[in-house]
């Protein structure tokens, strides 16, 4: 692969993680604010964000806490 392409694709791969572990974060704050609506909008945007992940060949799971 061509340097500049790698770095590029890193790039990708952490916005990907990032947007994961944001839904996460929100969905664990909607829970804690026992807001249903809040559940189920963050809940959505975590299926979005692991749906995007997987299509981009990241192999990341609605359960799991941390990328590392």
């Amino acid at each position: 692969m061509i340097q500049g392409v790698e770095a590029e694709v890193g790039e990708v791969v952490e916005a990907l993680l990032a947007r994961v572990r944001a839904a996460r974060a929100g969905l664990a704050d909607a829970v804690a604010a026992e807001d249903p609506y809040a559940v189920a909008v963050a809940q959505d945007e975590l299926d979005d964000a692991v749906r995007f992940a997987r299509r981009h060949g990241l192999d990341v799971t609605v359960a799991e806490t941390d990328e590392g």
